[in-house]
């Protein structure tokens, strides 16, 4: 009911500034954006029942690491290419 919606909101906000305060100060293959952004699409999936809305973002978020990867250093390639899998896994999902 109400409180759902309400919790949703304060919820969407609270990713929100996150997100805004982390792609400040981090690359877009962050490990901690990728995370981020992760949680949120999920979030706007499974809570917003957004899947639109989740496919797009997310879809985004892939195309713009992908187009990263050369630039990626050794130390965070294998949390970076784990998290882009789990995106490209829920993209799969999503959209099948």
């Amino acid at each position: 009911g109400d409180d759902m919606k309400e919790a949703a909101d304060q919820s969407l906000k609270a990713y929100q500034v996150a997100s805004t305060a982390a792609e400040t100060k981090l690359p877009p293959t962050h490990p901690v954006i990728l995370g981020l952004a992760l949680n949120i699409y999920v979030f706007y999936y499974e809570i917003l029942n957004s899947p639109e809305r989740a496919c797009h973002l997310a879809k985004k978020a892939f195309d713009v690491a992908i187009s990263e990867l050369d630039s990626l250093n050794e130390e965070s390639f294998k949390d970076i290419t784990l998290i882009m899998q789990l995106l490209r896994d829920n993209l799969t999902l999503w959209t099948s």
